[in-house]
């Protein structure tokens, strides 16, 4: 491993969670009660801003996903990908777990909940839209976060570094064929060209800027000056996503105020996903002879979602008033206690899972 690849993923994963990261669910709650509230009290303001669109693109959203997502874009590093083969089980498991399992099993879930289970608790149209929602989240890996969790189950840091960069390359050009697909086996119709250009903005031109900014902060300061840019950047993070979701609840503060357990309705198969999908991965990697420090990211990845992505192109193609971009949001909410808890399996398994130093050794028993 190169010395500039090592220091970057060190740097990459070794900040602690902090205050923002922790308590994630506790702020989206918050924006959650205000934008109920503000939704109710001030609804021509909300109005003005939902009107603020450009070809199915609220304007508005489009410049709080960009704050969210430029930021986590500049700690991708393609650099790593010179290491893709180091690795070749762990990645193996990301790829198939995250593309080719993930995605149907999230759309399996959905329609079997609100088609099945939840059938006559919510509206035929509306339980459509949720699902449609939760696709978009299965279709999506996470790319920022998932560094957070492999430093708190101490994985691999070049490895987290190098299945992030290639799963974002991945996303450019899986990620609308999968949403498609799946969209229309739920009997939910999206043009092309909405879907396209969402995937454009919010994938595409912020990976473009965030390897240029990389770039150039890398010839005038080295790793030292991406992470200080970042972090001072980061409450533009923060922000983006605390208004977002206060926003979306300003719009959906009527259909939740008479439907009042739809977050939990959602919340449902979200989780059983979230689970399920982390322990498909971590027993492979067992059971295959990955080590821990590989097995423990390579399922977190998947098990946490890119709901940035996912909340962007729900309100593209389905507007900022609908079931699915409140199934995203949902996501958010749910997603950082699930993961918090799973980090803990991991870290409370290590001696059941066994230590190992690299994949091509024999297993040993380390605690």
């Amino acid at each position: 491993m190169s010395t500039q690849c090592e220091m970057t993923a060190r740097r990459t994963t070794g900040a602690v969670m902090g205050v923002f990261e922790r308590y994630l669910s506790v702020w989206v709650a918050l924006a959650i009660v205000a934008g109920i509230c503000l939704g109710n009290v001030l609804p021509g303001l909300f109005a003005t801003l939902s009107a603020l669109e450009a070809a199915n693109v609220n304007l508005v959203v489009a410049v709080l996903i960009w704050a969210m997502v430029y930021p986590m874009m500049i700690s991708v590093d393609f650099a790593s990908l010179r290491h893709v083969g180091d690795k070749p089980k762990g990645l193996t498991i990301t790829l198939v777990v995250n593309w080719l399992v993930k995605p149907f099993t999230m759309a399996g879930l959905g329609l079997l909940f609100f088609q099945y289970v939840f059938a006559g608790l919510v509206p035929p149209a509306d339980a459509q839209s949720y699902v449609a929602g939760m696709i978009l989240l299965g279709a999506a890996p996470c790319t920022a976060m998932v560094f957070v969790w492999s430093q708190l189950t101490r994985g691999d840091a070049t490895y987290t570094l190098v299945q992030v960069a290639l799963n974002d390359l991945i996303m450019i050009f899986a990620f609308a064929p999968i949403v498609a697909l799946l969209l229309g086996m739920a009997n939910v119709i999206v043009p092309w060209q909405t879907l396209l250009l969402s995937v454009v903005l919010y994938v595409v031109i912020p990976l473009i800027a965030g390897y240029l900014t990389r770039r150039r902060l890398l010839s005038h300061g080295g790793e030292g000056a991406v992470e200080a840019f970042t972090q001072r950047i980061k409450p533009a993070t923060v922000t983006g996503l605390v208004v977002t979701v206060l926003l979306l609840f300003a719009f959906q503060g009527e259909r939740i105020l008479n439907q009042p357990l739809i977050i939990l309705l959602i919340a449902i198969p979200l989780t059983i996903q979230s689970v399920g999908i982390f322990g498909l991965a971590y027993l492979w990697a067992k059971g295959w002879n990955v080590p821990i420090g590989i097995g423990a990211p390579a399922a977190l990845i998947g098990t946490s979602n890119f709901f940035e992505l996912a909340v962007a192109v729900a309100i593209s193609l389905f507007g900022l008033h609908s079931g699915a971009a409140l199934a995203t949001v949902v996501g958010v909410l749910v997603e950082v206690p699930i993961m918090l808890a799973l980090v803990q399996v991991v870290n409370r398994s290590r001696r059941w899972y066994g230590e190992r130093v690299d994949d091509r050794l024999p297993r040993t028993q380390s605690a």
